[in-house]
């Protein structure tokens, strides 16, 4: 019966972690599957709560942190750039209508865009190309493209 309930208890705890992705409710579970095998094998229940906490403790300290490396290493050396914002800084487009600090409109690979002049002293007329600098939102901010 006890191994039971820590099955359970480890099914639990790793279908939370699916929503936290923080690798401490999974550690926890594997600590539960641990208990659950102690139990199997006819342990006490001191015993069990023994064994989860060491093999909790122990995945703990020394599985998680290769674990956040391999993924903070992986998130920093990611150069692919994501989204929209990624995909038209530094493209080139055409303005239709005159860009300033407050208004303007372009038209970037067929698709129109809201933009502002990412220099707030630049006036770009209709006609003009410029280059896309960043990205604010649904505004695209450019540069006279020369």
């Amino acid at each position: 019966m006890d191994a039971v309930l820590w099955i359970v208890l480890g099914v639990l705890l790793a279908v939370a972690e699916m929503f936290t992705f923080t690798f401490v409710l999974i550690m926890l579970s594997a600590g539960a599957f641990a208990a659950a095998i102690a139990a199997g094998l006819g342990a006490g229940v001191p015993a069990q709560a023994a064994v989860f906490a060491i093999v909790s403790a122990l995945a703990l300290v020394a599985v998680r942190p290769v674990i956040r490396k391999h993924r903070e290493s992986m998130l920093s050396s990611s150069d692919t750039a994501l989204g929209v914002s990624g995909a038209l800084e530094g493209s080139t487009g055409l303005v239709l209508e005159q860009v300033d600090a407050e208004h303007g409109l372009i038209k970037i690979e067929g698709e129109l865009w809201t933009a502002r002049a990412y220099d707030a002293t630049q006036v770009l007329e209709p006609g003009e190309r410029v280059r896309v600098i960043e990205v604010k939102g649904a505004t695209a901010m450019v540069w006279r493209d020369i």
